[in-house]
């Protein structure tokens, strides 16, 4: 079986800007990977250098109603109580709508598939449940999600498949205290490893030992660089950015020790 990888973390923490570096970093050592955008309002198609006339066109699979539909037989939102497949048909999702962002890297647009976010569109919820679990039991190299925010949404049965999870977090103690509830969630869930990824880091060597100390499991520290987030804020491809970029070399270097 091949590499799974869950990037999680509260929003705004830098969650897509480590899943599509993580995946340019992994496929550019001959590693085939699949990227998964599972969050409520995808953007990883940008960050892997999507044009953004192509990204606006995008409709994530969960929000596809006439698909949704012809695999689950039920259109979501018709009717409460609605019958549908708890089963739906997948394994020909990822060669029909996935997008070929190089020669070993493609992306899927998921969208979330977090209920309590979804209202009433249990048919949708079912496909994109069903879909992840096949993707997860296929034998694919490597498979990255940019997860919603949190990683209870996988649940165990989901959660339990992925190898290791990349807990995105800022060096506030609010951002760090969440993290640690999320990275304690996913190990109750069955995820192996856990790795924390303190984005934004400006402070002294006293703050980092205070990060440190408070962290339960192995962490990397990766610098607040404004060419980072000006090119996140503009939609450019984070492949463009110069090897020079502080966060991009620190990340790299994580990457290294984490699967290298």
């Amino acid at each position: 079986m091949g590499l799974k990888i869950i990037v999680a973390g509260k929003g705004g923490v830098g969650k897509t800007t480590v899943a599509s570096l993580l995946s340019f970093f992994l496929s550019s050592r001959g590693k085939r990977v699949l990227a998964l955008d599972t969050d409520s309002v995808p953007n990883l198609a940008l960050s892997l250098g999507l044009p953004r006339e192509m990204e606006s066109k995008i409709v994530p699979i969960v929000k596809d109603e006439s698909l949704v539909e012809e695999r689950t037989g039920a259109r979501p939102g018709e009717s409460w109580g609605l019958l549908f497949r708890l089963n739906p048909k997948v394994d020909d999702i990822v060669d029909k709508y996935g997008i070929r962002i190089s020669e070993n890297l493609s992306l899927l647009v998921v969208g979330s598939i977090d209920s309590a976010k979804q209202g009433c569109l249990c048919p949708a919820i079912s496909l994109g449940k069903a879909l992840i679990s096949h993707i997860l039991m296929e034998e694919r190299d490597v498979i990255v999600v940019d997860s919603e925010a949190g990683a209870e949404v996988f649940g165990r049965g989901l959660a339990e498949r992925f190898d290791h999870m990349l807990c995105v977090t800022e060096p506030t103690q609010k951002s760090l205290e969440i993290a640690k509830r999320i990275a304690r969630m996913g190990r109750e869930l069955g995820i192996g490893e856990v790795t924390y990824i303190v984005n934004k880091f400006s402070g002294d060597e006293s703050e980092r030992l205070r990060i440190s100390e408070t962290l339960d499991a192995r962490h990397f520290f990766i610098p607040y660089d404004y060419s980072l987030i000006r090119a996140e804020i503009e939609g450019r491809s984070l492949k463009e950015l110069d090897e020079s970029s502080p966060a991009v070399q620190a990340l790299r270097s994580a990457f290294e020790s984490i699967f290298g």
